[in-house]
């Protein structure tokens, strides 16, 4: 377990020594003492956040209310900047998923949690109840990563895979680093843009441009963590200019770019998901078209 610090913020954080069983998925365990107001970055990924020690966190969401406990969140979670975590002595699991995995893993579509932060036990019922006091009887992270990865897997296994040319629209998106022509994605799938626009927007939660725009912003959003300047990461990023910039960090975390620079939501990433699992996805095959 690393400690991270970040102004204010000091966080445990532990990694799990091995892989996911599912391509797609990345976890890492949080203790945090006193979790002050955290500003929620969007991010390309489903959010699930399993809590399982004496405290409680909170989540204050746009709409104005409360979520408290294991919460589940669809990609983009946090856009507008009016999603806030908060809470003291909070020990959670939290895993993102690829949304081309969330689906078989979570037994809904991401589209179905409408942009919503959701109780995991409005999804799993006793399950989640179940999984939080397994979680707390242990006292090994290795162990709960274990545990946690075991059970996802299951649930993979069972659920409904996505369609693969959606599978194959999304793994353009994020190999491009949300640097894809959308309106060429139906062509290399051999499906109608009605066709792809509509299922990729069920089966993943998001249309293909709000995709497009999410990988992009989270891409830029670490380069300017990493202090790099707005100017180089906007020509770098397929802005059209420092502006463009600007304005789309402005919408999706209602913060400047210097801000959002700062945000230990995103500094903690090089902590807790050193290999920038933020947008992992399964590996997929080309669809093969008819004819």
């Amino acid at each position: 377990m690393r400690t991270f610090m970040h102004g204010a913020a000091v966080w445990d954080v532990a990694c799990p020594q091995r892989p996911s069983q599912v391509a797609g998925l990345t976890m890492a365990g949080f203790r945090v003492r006193d979790l002050d107001a955290l500003r929620m970055v969007p991010h390309p990924a489903v959010t699930l956040l399993l809590e399982f020690g004496a405290g409680s966190p909170v989540v204050d969401c746009a709409s104005g209310q409360q979520q408290r406990g294991s919460v589940v969140a669809g990609p983009g979670l946090g856009s507008g900047g009016a999603v806030r975590a908060r809470g003291e002595n909070v020990e959670c699991v939290q895993i993102r998923l690829s949304p081309v995995i969330a689906r078989a893993v979570l037994g809904v579509s991401p589209a179905d949690l409408d942009g919503a932060v959701v109780p995991l036990g409005d999804l799993w019922g006793r399950e989640a109840s179940r999984i939080r006091e397994r979680l707390g009887d242990l006292s090994s992270w290795q162990d709960r990563f274990a545990l946690t990865d075991a059970l996802l897997a299951r649930r993979h296994e069972a659920g409904p895979p996505v369609d693969p040319e959606v599978a194959w629209a999304w793994h353009r998106i994020v190999s491009s680093r949300g640097l894809t022509r959308v309106d060429g994605l139906a062509a290399e799938v051999g499906w109608s843009r009605k066709r792809l626009w509509s299922r990729f927007r069920s089966q993943l939660g998001l249309p293909p441009k709000r995709a497009v725009r999410l990988v992009r912003f989270d891409h830029a959003a670490h380069r300017l963590v990493a202090g790099e300047g707005a100017a180089r990461v906007a020509a770098d990023t397929g802005y059209a200019d420092q502006s463009h910039l600007h304005r789309d960090v402005m919408a999706f975390t209602g913060a400047t770019p210097a801000t959002v620079a700062g945000e230990p939501f995103l500094a903690v990433d090089d902590v807790a998901w050193p290999s920038r699992g933020t947008t992992a996805v399964p590996h997929v095959s080309r669809p093969r078209q008819p004819g």
